[in-house]
């Protein structure tokens, strides 16, 4: 899906001197894509020249991210990711319904010259994720996600562990969000096939807690976009 035009000024969380805080919209990267012309680097470099983003996010997944105004906030916040002082909660719909509890997942994983990851014991490097059931519906939980590390891909892959794939995450074995599956009565046009309901995978970046280079311990959250909002309406709607 290509993305529709964005106003960075429109997107923001959080803003002081050092830092931008966004909610980055889906669809869109956040370096430099050759398939796309829009992307949050440039959008951010245009709104503070020395802009650097701090860390990545899939370009389907929304949710917040984190820019460096100045080359000593960046230095900055990269320490504390490098030291896992960056406290990162996502949100996730996913298929099946599941239980979980502070739930660890730790098993290294190896990116592959695909673009995908796997589980690697032998050759990946290691990565920790812990998950918490937020809400249950009829077929789907809405899950806490707390990575410890920041590997590709990681919670994606340590969900599908778990046989908790992310709905519409198809690379790693979730299914497309389908209204037959859920409604009752739901009529399809004869010879029409049925689109997903959501058209990415339902992974949202919550929440970022970081120091700022004043040592006040900051924590950004980041509504969920329309796509996210109209998936949990439907959910609930047909518990």
């Amino acid at each position: 899906m290509k993305a529709t035009k964005v106003n960075i000024e429109d997107r923001i969380l959080f803003e002081d001197s050092d830092y931008l805080l966004i909610n980055k919209p889906p669809f869109v990267s956040t370096l430099e894509d050759r398939h796309d012309k829009i992307n949050i680097l440039a959008l951010a470099r245009n709104y503070a020249g020395d802009a650097q983003v701090c860390h990545r996010l899939d370009k389907d997944t929304s949710g917040v991210l984190a820019i460096a105004k100045n080359p000593d906030a960046y230095r900055h916040l990269s320490m504390q990711f490098e030291h896992r002082q960056v406290v990162k909660t996502y949100h996730a719909v996913v298929d099946g319904i599941h239980g979980f509890q502070n739930v660890l997942v730790d098993l290294p994983i190896l990116k592959a010259d695909d673009g995908v990851v796997k589980i690697s014991k032998r050759d990946g490097k290691p990565a920790q994720t812990y998950f918490d059931t937020i809400q249950s519906f009829r077929a789907h939980t809405l899950v806490e996600c707390r990575p410890v590390t920041g590997r590709m891909h990681q919670i994606r892959i340590h969900l599908a562990t778990l046989k908790a794939s992310i709905t519409g995450d198809e690379i790693y074995g979730g299914k497309p969000f389908l209204l037959s599956d859920i409604k009752r009565g739901f009529n399809l046009k004869k010879d029409t096939e049925e689109a997903s309901f959501m058209k990415r995978m339902a992974l949202h970046a919550f929440s970022l807690e970081f120091n700022d280079l004043a040592g006040n311990r900051q924590k950004v959250e980041a509504p969920y976009p329309k796509d996210f909002q109209a998936l949990l309406r439907q959910l609930e709607a047909n518990k």
